[in-house]
């Protein structure tokens, strides 16, 4: 299966970009308060519009999201087209915003900033037994990055099945960090290791990122750098 993600720094909250917001869009935008939080819905729905319009072949203008949530009804959820068979993931973190699209099959996309730290405590929080005895003997630094690897595994394959952290996250182990990504173990029904597949992005300096497709099909994955 071949995939492209798309990778854009924030937009600006131009006319140009906010026209291509519906109702709901426009009030979710508003309602953040923070610039950068602004930004950062407004490119996310922008650059999936755009995916979406070239994989549909409408004008991006045309292209409407239903965004209802499977929980309480609310405007938060995954945004889809209705009666498309088209899956869209949408992730950012810091000044990276990504989207991942595949044709009806269900994906998670996952960037996070990986310049943090990693607790104790976090890494208590989120890692397998197994994955926690990879990080033995490492550095500060080398700890960190081994971490954030597995953290974006983790939240690809979560957002992929629509449960997100109603998985517990010390019930699914990876392949060692410096190893191709794989779900080695799961303790989830909803994730199948023979029916996961996943991959380790570059995405950018200073962040990590992974995608996860639930298919039995291998994936080819190609990055892009996205500018209006």
């Amino acid at each position: 299966m071949e995939i492209v993600v798309r990778w854009s720094s924030p937009l600006p909250a131009e006319e140009r970009f906010l026209r291509l917001l519906d109702d709901v869009e426009q009030g979710r935008f508003e309602a953040y308060r923070q610039d950068a939080d602004k930004r950062r819905f407004l490119t996310g729905r922008v650059l999936a519009k755009t995916v979406a319009a070239e994989r549909l072949g409408r004008a991006v203008e045309a292209v409407k999201f239903d965004a209802t949530c499977e929980d309480c009804g609310k405007q938060h959820g995954r945004p889809h087209v209705p009666g498309a068979d088209l899956t869209l993931s949408i992730s950012h973190s810091g000044d990276l915003i990504g989207v991942a699209a595949t044709p009806a099959v269900p994906v998670g996309l996952d960037v996070e900033t990986a310049t943090r730290k990693a607790d104790d405590g976090l890494i208590e929080y989120a890692l397998s037994p197994a994955e926690t005895a990879h990080l033995t003997g490492l550095t500060d630094a080398e700890k960190a990055n081994a971490f954030f690897i597995y953290w974006t595994r983790k939240e690809a394959v979560m957002k992929a099945t629509g449960k997100g952290l109603r998985i517990p996250l010390k019930s699914i182990t990876f392949s060692r960090f410096d190893e191709p990504a794989r779900l080695v173990e799961s303790g989830e029904a909803a994730l199948d290791p023979a029916r996961t597949r996943l991959v380790d992005l570059k995405a950018s300096d200073g962040y990590r990122a992974a995608i996860a497709v639930l298919t039995t099909d291998e994936l080819s994955v190609t990055e892009e750098l996205w500018a209006p």
